[in-house]
């Protein structure tokens, strides 16, 4: 099965509200640096371990990099929950998960930014992530990964490692 040009794929453009002002191809939303959405989940196993990968080289964003949420654009006319959905699905392999909410934030790069749904989910089945978008993959206790982060081990892509950081403070661990 050939896999579709993620280039071609249509997503809404935001303005500063998030409220839908066009709607284009996502090579379109890159090339002109347009505000969108995308949807994240932070996955845990039973226990508590925290699901956590390497992103493709090929990846439009973020290439090889490393992140704790699943996640990615939402679609032309899709929902941030459909999206994470979706996405958690297809990024891990599995079917029948089920996200909440956990907070929204607008993220911003060298002038060029989209909103962040952020949900949490956990999985306890098996997982086949998927190849096209994960190099590599673990399950990580957040001590590990704040070791990792700690000595620079791993680059984190700057939008997983933002929703991160405002995770923890969310939760009261960072000050």
């Amino acid at each position: 099965m050939a896999m579709s040009d993620p280039t071609e794929e249509l997503v809404d453009v935001v303005d500063e509200q998030d409220r839908v002002i066009d709607t284009v191809t996502r090579g379109e939303v890159y090339r002109r640096r347009l505000t969108h959405r995308c949807a994240a989940v932070l996955v845990r196993d039973a226990e508590g371990r925290v699901f956590t990968h390497r992103r493709a080289p090929w990846k439009l964003y973020g290439p090889g990099t490393y992140d704790v949420f699943v996640g990615g654009v939402v679609g032309a006319g899709e929902s941030y929950a459909d999206a994470a959905v979706r996405e958690a699905e297809e990024e891990l392999g599995v079917t029948g998960i089920t996200v909440e909410p956990a907070f929204k934030f607008l993220f911003e790069q060298d002038g060029f930014g989209w909103f962040c749904d952020m949900y949490t989910a956990t999985w306890t089945g098996p997982v086949t992530p998927q190849q096209s978008e994960i190099d590599w993959h673990g399950w990580l206790t957040e001590e590990e990964i704040a070791e990792r982060l700690a000595a620079g081990e791993w680059q984190f892509v700057p939008d997983g490692l933002e929703a991160w950081h405002r995770y923890l403070e969310l939760r009261g661990e960072l000050g």
